[in-house]
């Protein structure tokens, strides 16, 4: 079977969307869609790797604050930036009071997680949708989406991806769950820089990635919207960017 893990040096998290199974008994198509950590990470042999891979377009889902340093120039990729969550300062200022309450309320970082999504697909919409559009609309060849980690604007845009593409929830959640693991030793350098227990605990809870957090975004947007494509439609995704987004993984 070909490995869904893939060693590109400077970036700790990365996976192909393809090996997956399907709930029609099919599976999701290799070479299509990656998901990474910040690829500004790369060394030049990361990057060689990327474009081994057939990699023809990079999506872009940090803010705009996040993004200090192009890609290194002359590689064959097209470069798409499209935040995923805020964009911007102003819009991070709009939600955040509603952030720290979700959390504060939460009884277990699973639901913190989870409630915490939830603000941002509700409030920041528009930019969950260009996203999707931004997948289904790219250029032939393959795609890799990335932010800075790879786990929260990554793993929620992956999971939509896997979603339309047929894949059961609890498959997605499992992927999902795999973030925490691959990005331990940046976590542990964020453990050990903390000044306080009280700084230790925040980090030790945005490091996690709980499969119930995915699965209970899953079941809120089915209850909230009638599932992922309610919500997605909702949001200004058309059924033809849909089709494409499924297309685009199975092939």
């Amino acid at each position: 079977m070909q490995p869904r893990d893939l060693v590109w040096d400077g970036c700790l998290n990365v996976r192909e969307l393809g090996g997956l199974p399907t709930r029609d008994g099919g599976e999701t198509r290799f070479g299509a869609i990656v998901r990474a950590d910040n690829v500004r990470q790369l060394t030049e042999d990361g990057w060689s790797a990327l474009v081994e891979h057939g990699v023809c377009t990079v999506i872009d889902l940090r803010g705009d604050g996040e993004r200090v340093d192009d890609p290194p120039a002359g590689l064959p990729v097209n470069v798409v930036q499209t935040p995923f969550f805020a964009t911007n300062d102003a819009e991070w200022d709009a939600v955040v009071s509603e952030l720290d309450a979700a959390v504060a309320a939460a009884p277990d970082v699973a639901t913190a997680t989870r409630d915490v999504y939830l603000v941002f697909l509700e409030r920041l919409a528009a930019n969950v949708a260009a996203a999707v559009r931004a997948v289904a609309h790219a250029p032939e060849g393959g795609v890799v989406i990335h932010c800075a980690g790879g786990k929260d604007r990554t793993g929620l845009l992956a999971a939509f991806l896997l979603h339309l593409a047929g894949v059961a929830d609890e498959e997605i959640a499992t992927d999902y769950s795999l973030s925490e693991e691959r990005l331990r030793p940046r976590h542990e350098a964020w453990f050990a820089a903390a000044e306080s227990e009280e700084e230790l605990e925040r980090l030790r809870r945005v490091a996690q990635t709980p499969f119930a957090s995915m699965t209970g975004v899953f079941s809120e947007l089915d209850r909230r919207y009638g599932g992922v494509e309610g919500y997605l439609r909702s949001a200004g995704v058309t059924d033809e960017e849909l089709r494409l987004v499924r297309a685009r993984l199975r092939g």
